[in-house]
C-alpha cells in the first residue's frame, strides 16, 4: 500500500500549548514559515513580512464568505406532559430554500419542535446516518428563508469556535474570527489564513497585486476528521461556492497564482477540473490529485490526519509537510484556526 494513502501516516505529536486558543495582536505579529520548493528551503519569518517573500508576478485570490453566528442554544418542545431537555444546534449550511443541514446535541426525532430565543423555532424533518439532522425553521408560526435567518442569528447566536479550542466564544471572537474583506453570509468556519491580515497589509498587498474574491462557505465537515483507514475511503463533504466571472477568467489563462488559504486552493481546482463557477464544491486534493493550476499556497497549520493536511501534502508530498510541521513544532509556532501560517512557494 503507499504509504501516502494511508491515513495513519497524516499523524503527528502535538503538545498542548502549541494549540492557539486566541490571536496575536496584531495580526500580522503571527509567526511565518516560507518553503521555496525550488531551493528546498525554510525561512522563519512574521506575517508582516509576508509581500517580501510572495512572486511580484502572481494574482492572488481570496475566500470573501462571512461565519455567521451559527451556534444557538434552546430547548425542546415538552411532549407528553414531559420537560422539553436542553439543546444545542449548529448551523450548517441550506439544503433548498427551506431546508437546512445541521448539527444537534442531545437526542431528536423526526417532528420534534426545538425552540430558541426570538421566537425562533426548528422541526427535524430528517436524521442523517452520519449524525447530521434536517430542519426547517419558522418566525412567530412563518416559515423563513436564509436571508431572514442569517438575521436572527446575528441576534440569539454564537460564534461558532471550533471544538479544538475548549473555550466559549467572546465579544472579541466576533471581529477576531472575521476577514477584513468578509461579506457574503454563510460559513460556520473562518477562512483562516486571511485572519493574519491588518487594514495596512491588507492594502498594501492590492496595491502590489491583482486580488479577485471567490466564495466559499465553510462547513462543519471542515473539522471532521478522516476516520477511513485509507484516505481515499473518506467521504468528502461539500460547500457551497461561487466564482465572480471576471475571476474564472483569470484561471483560464497562465497566470501564476497565490490562493490565500485551503478554501480558496480547493475552490479554485474545482473549477479548473468542471468548469463549473457556482454549486457544491466536494474536492479532495491529497497526494493523489495534486494541484493543477494554483502556484502558491498561503495556509495555517493543520489538524493531524485532516483533510487540510492531505491538502498541504498535495503540494510537497506528505514526508515534507511532516518535517515543516515538527520544525514549526520545535519553533514553538501556534497551531490551527487562530495559529501561524506558512507560505508554500
Amino acid at each position: 500500500m503507499n504509504p501516502e494513502l494511508l491515513t495513519k501516516n497524516y499523524d503527528y505529536a502535538l503538545p498542548q500549548e502549541c494549540i492557539a486558543t486566541t490571536p496575536v495582536y496584531p495580526r500580522d505579529k503571527a509567526k511565518l514559515l516560507v518553503y521555496n520548493r525550488e531551493t528546498d528551503t525554510i525561512t522563519h519569518t512574521t506575517f508582516k513580512y509576508l509581500l517580501d517573500f510572495v512572486p511580484k508576478e502572481c494574482d492572488v485570490f481570496l475566500n470573501d464568505t462571512r461565519v455567521i453566528k451559527a451556534r444557538i442554544f434552546g430547548h425542546k418542545e415538552s411532549e407528553n406532559n414531559q420537560g422539553g431537555g436542553k439543546v444545542e444546534l449548529l448551523f450548517n449550511k441550506p439544503l433548498d430554500a427551506h431546508h437546512y443541514l445541521v448539527l444537534i446535541k442531545g437526542k431528536v426525532h423526526r417532528g420534534m419542535k426545538l425552540l430558541f430565543d426570538n421566537d425562533l423555532v426548528a422541526t427535524v424533518t430528517g436524521l442523517n446516518e452520519d449524525g447530521s439532522r434536517i430542519v426547517t425553521f419558522t418566525h412567530k408560526g412563518k416559515e423563513i428563508r436564509f436571508e431572514e435567518l442569517v438575521l436572527l442569528l446575528d441576534d440569539i447566536g454564537h460564534i461558532p469556535l471550533p471544538p479544538y479550542m475548549q473555550r466559549e466564544d467572546n465579544k472579541e471572537d466576533e471581529t477576531d474570527y472575521q476577514t477584513l474583506f468578509a461579506k457574503n453570509a454563510g460559513a460556520v468556519a473562518a477562512p483562516t489564513a486571511s485572519l493574519h491580515f491588518t487594514p495596512e497589509l491588507f492594502n498594501a498587498l492590492e496595491q502590489r497585486h491583482k486580488t479577485h474574491k471567490i466564495t466559499l462557505h465553510v462547513g462543519a465537515g471542515t473539522f471532521k476528521p478522516v476516520d477511513a483507514e485509507e484516505i481515499l475511503d473518506h467521504p468528502m463533504h461539500s460547500e457551497y461556492f461561487d466564482i465572480p466571472k471576471t475571476s474564472a477568467q483569470i484561471l483560464d489563462s497562465s497566470t501564476p497564482l497565490l490562493a490565500i488559504g485551503t478554501t480558496v486552493t480547493r475552490t479554485l481546482e474545482y473549477y479548473v477540473r468542471t468548469g463549473k463557477t457556482q454549486g457544491e464544491c466536494d474536492l479532495f486534493l491529497n497526494p493523489n490529485n495534486p494541484p493543477q493550476r494554483v502556484t502558491h499556497l498561503l495556509t495555517n497549520f493543520h489538524l493531524p490526519k485532516s483533510t487540510l493536511i492531505m491538502l498541504v501534502s498535495a503540494f510537497i508530498g506528505r514526508e515534507k509537510t511532516l518535517h515543516l510541521y515538527k520544525e514549526a513544532i520545535e519553533k514553538k509556532y501556534r497551531f490551527f484556526s487562530y495559529g501561524d501560517a506558512m507560505l508554500i512557494l
